[in-house]
């Protein structure tokens, strides 16, 4: 079964408030990817400014018993708008392509979808959506982190 996170997006100052999150949940971040760190021929690689280079395009801080707290910064050099509202998904890290097929394909109909199921240099699959009642959805599958 699918397992929940929160995941927050930034206006640039994600890392600023991990940092802070890190000082209250203590630990460590499992994960820190910036936009430079796309790989050459990426998705998204010439639509990065040279100012927005550093900031942070996902990182993932445990917060215990299997839950990880994650984020991004929103990039309007990429055409994302932050508004509080659209600042939050519900993160689905799920156990089997066949079940991120399965829940993508079920809660993104009737929706808007964001960004196609498919491989990413991250996850064997990831993508996202809003649903049809408004909500934002991230689906990830990812066999290495089994």
């Amino acid at each position: 079964m699918a397992k929940f996170h929160p995941y927050l997006n930034f206006n640039g100052n994600t890392e600023e408030a991990f940092n802070f999150y890190k000082s209250v949940f203590g630990g460590e971040f499992e994960m820190i990817i910036r936009f430079k760190d796309i790989p050459a021929g990426g998705e998204g690689e010439k639509a990065i400014s040279e100012a927005d280079e550093d900031k942070i395009m996902h990182i993932a801080l445990p917060i215990g018993d299997g839950k990880m707290l994650m984020a991004t910064d929103a990039l309007e050099s990429m055409g994302q708008k932050l508004t509080v509202g659209n600042n939050s998904y519900i993160y689905l890290d799920t156990d089997s392509k066949e079940e991120a097929d399965k829940l993508f394909k079920g809660l993104s109909a009737g929706g808007k979808v964001e960004m196609p199921l498919a491989e990413t240099f991250w996850a064997d699959l990831f993508g996202s959506f809003t649903d049809k009642f408004g909500v934002q959805w991230m689906v990830n599958y990812d066999e290495s982190h089994k």
